[in-house]
């Protein structure tokens, strides 16, 4: 692969070996996402076969239906590309097919994020206290603030200043 670049750093590649490049990415990145994603659904589903579930307050059955839901809707756009594929297999739009699959994967990365900071929110909730759960779910959300934007962020703009082409 390294053999494919210039040393501008931009990649001797058609349009369309661009998209099946895209496509592969994008699909290594789902198999990943999709797991967690599902790991956590899982989870989630179990959760009122527990005795302790009787005992929830309004807020905790609240904040746990509301998890179950956008865990679901993660799952649902983390999937979609996969379905799409297989809708628009050998149409020639592989360009569309990489554009709506990469807005799929964003939004479903977002509800998963909503997920991931629910869970444990929830979890220490239960377990030591509200205000416990609170301080988690905020960390955890800071956590993928960074992780998941502000570095990314900060690696393109470090990108862009210094020329690189963004490919």
């Amino acid at each position: 692969m390294a053999a494919n670049l210039h040393r501008s750093g931009e990649r001797n590649e058609t349009p369309a070996e661009r998209m099946d490049r895209n496509w592969d990415e994008l699909m290594q990145e789902l198999r990943v996402t999709q797991t967690g994603a599902q790991i956590l659904v899982g989870f989630l589903l179990t959760i009122p076969f527990q005795q302790r579930f009787a005992d929830l307050d309004h807020y905790q059955r609240t904040v746990y239906l509301a998890l179950v839901v956008v865990a679901a809707v993660a799952t649902v756009l983390i999937v979609a590309p996969v379905s799409l594929h297989r809708m628009l297999f050998q149409r020639g739009l592989k360009a569309e097919l990489v554009g709506a699959g990469n807005a799929f994967a964003r939004a479903g990365l977002v509800a998963l994020s909503v997920v991931m900071v629910g869970v444990p929110m929830f979890l220490f909730d239960v377990v030591v206290s509200r205000s416990a759960g609170r301080l988690v779910g905020g960390a955890v959300l800071v956590l993928i603030g960074a992780a998941w934007w502000l570095l990314p962020w900060r690696i393109a703009l470090r990108s862009r200043r210094g020329g690189r082409p963004d490919r």
